[in-house]
């Protein structure tokens, strides 16, 4: 899988539709996110990032995650750069891949991938990124963390889903998938 993913990088094509995506994320972080409180955002700009990680693997899209949450935070930086929230990023797009790239799409399946980077990245890592930077204490960011992650569960999950069925039925024959 790994290294099917890094012959995915040889691909004009593969790295002409990463600056696509690329560009798409950075509009849907831009005009679809909403902002609760300082370190909740709810929003659709992982859609296209899931979708590269889909489609081009975990190296490809660890690759781009990483690159994406740099470029995002130089073009609209929020708080201090971290390089914790980069390597979240890179981790988070490896466990899509890994569970995506070139397997049948279900929801079991999208359900597995969204709840492992939600437990991992966002409730492991991010939160000790949280403590690293503030100086909050676990117990006090944990709880409203936990009850962040469990409602968009659901969410992100059927909106992974639908995408990413929709790119299998009507677009992956494009790509020569």
């Amino acid at each position: 899988m790994f290294k099917d993913s890094v012959r995915e990088l040889r691909s004009v094509q593969a790295i002409a539709i990463c600056g696509v995506m690329g560009a798409l994320a950075i509009v849907l972080g831009y005009v679809a996110t909403i902002r609760i409180g300082d370190y909740i955002r709810v929003g659709f700009s992982f859609l296209p990032n899931i979708i590269i990680d889909f489609l081009y693997g975990p190296v490809v899209g660890g690759i781009f995650g990483g690159a994406m949450d740099i470029i995002k935070y130089l073009l609209n930086p929020t708080g201090p750069f971290f390089p914790g929230f980069t390597i979240s990023a890179i981790v988070g797009a490896v466990i899509y891949g890994v569970f995506l790239y070139r397997q049948k799409i279900t929801v079991l399946r999208v359900l597995a991938a969204q709840l492992t980077v939600k437990v991992v990245v966002n409730l492991v890592l991010n939160s000790l990124w949280l403590v690293m930077l503030y100086g909050y204490g676990l117990g006090a960011i944990l709880p409203g963390r936990i009850v962040s992650n469990a409602v968009m569960l659901p969410i992100d999950t059927l909106l992974t889903y639908v995408i990413l069925v929709f790119i299998q039925k009507n677009v992956r024959h494009l790509l020569g998938r």
